[in-house]
């Protein structure tokens, strides 16, 4: 036999929320692309040192 909870889950969406627009929404549609154009690019440490110096900002300063 399965519990009932003693409270109940505050679900209630916001008046403005069409939830005939909300349905048929599917989990992870886009998560191969966004990732497909992901790289990750690990330098030496010693690379920094071997690099010329950043040329100071000519940003104001606030």
């Amino acid at each position: 036999m399965k519990k009932t909870p003693a409270t109940k889950p505050d679900d209630e969406l916001r008046p403005e929320y069409d939830l005939r627009q909300l349905a048929g929404g599917v989990r992870g549609k886009y998560h191969a692309r966004a990732t497909a154009g992901t790289n990750l690019v690990l330098i030496d440490s010693d690379l920094p040192e071997s690099s010329p110096p950043a040329k100071p900002s000519t940003a104001p300063s606030v």
